[in-house]
């Protein structure tokens, strides 16, 4: 489908009859340090934990916890878990890994498919501004939406003030223990810290993410206190929080805006690689759309159409967007 005619078919919310989230508690950017690590290894989602050493239950044994009754592989997940629970106490006890992270909450409005965010509430100035991507694969039914991340956030021109919020957060000294095991030639232990130092970063991005809900942005205040991390998993909350690079947005330049407006490397050390890898590797960043009919979704194959009027947005050489959007191209680059 053309880009404009899936622009006359975008997701609408009347934000009048269903306003967004109200201002938040704080806007600009907060730097988040000396986290509770006890705090944040409640949050652990232990699934995507076996996942990585390729220990998969079969129906109805397939999660965690029930992957230990498994007939195959619960022998295996438990000995697993009871070796990831003592490395994780001995983290959590000598302080051998670390979170850090850093928020940022802005006035916000969309104009087409893109986010403007603005340095105050009086919305003279434009801090930044987010290029979305729109779907364009025709759906089988028509009365389907074809979304854009744009479309979560109020129009300016419907005068409804709107915010838009972002974080980063990174797990720091998962290198140091690497180091150790690979000079005591530990591969095991060297695969369980990098494999516990990626799921500390993810549980801190849950806990973050419940902390703008609850305070920063405060739109959610009953997620105060203790809440049960099953049900952070189940995504039983309002607002979204997609990473750029991801099917929502897969174009991962949009993190170097993330990454000037908050200067995430001078104020928290989680720096951007070339390719735009976080750096330390251990790290999630992450878009924050409150409206609760914000939903998450993949942009899937886009058209040369989109590209043309999204490189004329972003101020950038098509060659170069293409490059980073090469794997959701719906046509041939031919010889590059």
């Amino acid at each position: 489908m053309s880009i404009k005619a899936a622009r006359e078919k975008s997701f609408k919310i009347d934000f009048k009859a269903d306003p967004p989230p109200a201002k938040p508690n704080k806007l600009g950017v907060t730097v988040l340090e000396d986290y509770d690590m006890r705090e944040v290894a409640k949050y652990i989602d232990w699934n995507p934990f076996f996942a990585t050493w390729e220990l998969r239950g079969k129906y109805p044994n397939r999660g965690y916890p029930k992957i230990f009754n498994d007939a195959t592989v619960g022998g295996e997940a438990k000995k697993l878990f009871d070796d990831a629970s003592a490395m994780l106490e001995d983290i959590l006890t000598n302080g051998l890994l670390s979170v850090k992270g850093i928020v940022g909450m802005y006035a916000a409005n969309s104009v087409g498919d893109d986010v403007e965010l603005y340095a105050d509430d009086t919305r003279s100035e434009v801090s930044a501004k987010f290029c979305m991507l729109r779907q364009q694969m025709e759906k089988e039914n028509p009365d389907d939406a074809y979304m854009c991340q744009s479309d979560f956030v109020a129009p300016k021109e419907s005068g409804v003030e709107d915010y838009m919020g972002m974080f980063a957060v990174a797990c720091f000294g998962c290198d140091k223990m690497v180091a150790k095991y690979e000079a005591e030639n530990d591969d095991y232990s060297k695969i369980m810290a990098q494999a516990l130092a990626d799921r500390l970063a993810e549980a801190f991005a849950e806990a973050v993410h419940r902390d703008i809900r609850a305070d920063i942005w405060g739109y959610s205040e009953h997620e105060k206190g203790e809440f049960d991390a099953a049900e952070l998993h189940k995504l039983n909350y309002q607002g979204i929080r997609p990473a750029p690079g991801y099917p929502s947005q897969p174009d991962h330049t949009e993190k170097k805006t993330m990454w000037d407006l908050m200067q995430v490397e001078a104020k928290v050390g989680i720096e951007l690689s070339d390719s735009l890898a976080m750096m330390p590797a251990s790290a999630v960043s992450a878009l924050v759309f409150g409206h609760s009919k914000s939903s998450y979704f993949g942009v899937g194959n886009v058209d040369k159409d989109q590209i043309v009027d999204y490189t004329a947005r972003k101020g950038m050489e098509q060659a170069e967007v293409e490059k980073w959007l090469q794997p959701n191209l719906a046509y041939d680059l031919g010889d590059l």
